[in-house]
């Protein structure tokens, strides 16, 4: 069995990682926040640290999954979020170089201003705020950097249940488990999910078949915030029980005030053009992430 290192593998993400590759490859998990029985500590902050502990586990790949994503935060904490979400990138591209094996980068939607309704694999970039420039800056140095890399852009994450999402999906969740009858859900802003086990899955195609480079990896047909919540409520059978309230950004720009595009909707052109574009449409995915994480959380 092939050996991956995986960093930063205790958040949403790394639980489907974990899942998804534990059957066909020695793992080596880790992260700052250890969460889960199958994680170590390591901060991959600190390079000598990161260095000796991939070694010491001689991977055939590195996987780097780990960043700060609350957008707030970022903006209000420019040089952690540099230092965690690109200087550790850097300490990463050292490191796979070092042991000349393929390092896997994840990026996002995020990256674009916007600007557009859609984007596919070669659009330029445009990064409005701290989280979208440090995660464009990370993406940057891999390509110009890594001997093999694989950088793959994920779009609105939604993954690792009640526990570890920390995103759109749960926060919903979290209100209707509270007793909201209302919610107030923004009508402008578009994109594309992406869920945590399909991307997953269609990385280890990609690793398998060594399909190195740059590609969009988000679920099928582009959407809004509102649709996906329509859609959300619909599948738990709540909508005689709630009320969705459309609401522009400004309804909640004292607390999201940190820049974000109006449109991160991507197309995974590339893998279609390879044939191995494995992600499904939204709603499916959608209905089998509530199935399998939600089913007695209300």
């Amino acid at each position: 069995m092939k050996k991956i290192y995986i960093a930063g593998c205790g958040g949403m993400l790394g639980e489907a990682f974990y899942k998804q590759f534990s059957d066909e490859y020695l793992l080596r998990c880790t992260d700052f926040d250890v969460n889960d029985h199958w994680l170590s500590f390591l901060d991959f902050r600190d390079l000598d640290d990161y260095r000796v502990d991939v070694n010491s586990f001689e991977p055939d790949y590195l996987f780097h999954l780990g960043a700060f994503t609350d957008l707030e935060y970022c903006e209000l904490h420019p040089e952690e979020t540099y230092r965690t979400n690109t200087i550790s990138v850097e300490n990463a591209v050292y490191i796979a170089n070092e042991l000349d094996i393929p390092l896997l980068y994840i990026s996002t939607a995020g990256i674009y201003d916007g600007r557009k309704e859609l984007y596919d694999d070669w659009d330029l970039p445009n990064p409005l705020g701290h989280y979208a420039r440090s995660k464009y800056a990370g993406e940057l140095f891999v390509k110009e950097n890594a001997k093999h890399y694989l950088i793959c852009r994920a779009g609105w994450m939604m993954g690792g249940g009640p526990a570890k999402d920390k995103k759109f999906i749960n926060k919903l969740m979290k209100q209707l488990k509270a007793g909201s009858t209302q919610l107030n859900i923004v009508n402008d802003k578009l994109g594309t999910p992406t869920y945590t086990h399909d991307f997953a899955k269609n990385v280890k195609a990609l690793v398998q078949k060594e399909y190195w480079g740059l590609y969009n990896m988000v679920c099928e047909g582009g959407t809004s915030r509102l649709e996906v919540a329509k859609e959300l409520i619909k599948l738990i059978g709540y909508s005689d029980k709630v009320c969705i309230n459309e609401v522009t950004s400004d309804f909640f720009r004292e607390e999201y005030f940190a820049p974000r595009p109006d449109s991160e909707r991507l197309i995974n052109r590339r893998l279609a053009i390879r044939g191995l574009n494995l992600m499904r449409n939204w709603r499916i995915s959608l209905k089998d992430y509530l199935e399998a994480y939600f089913r007695d959380y209300l």
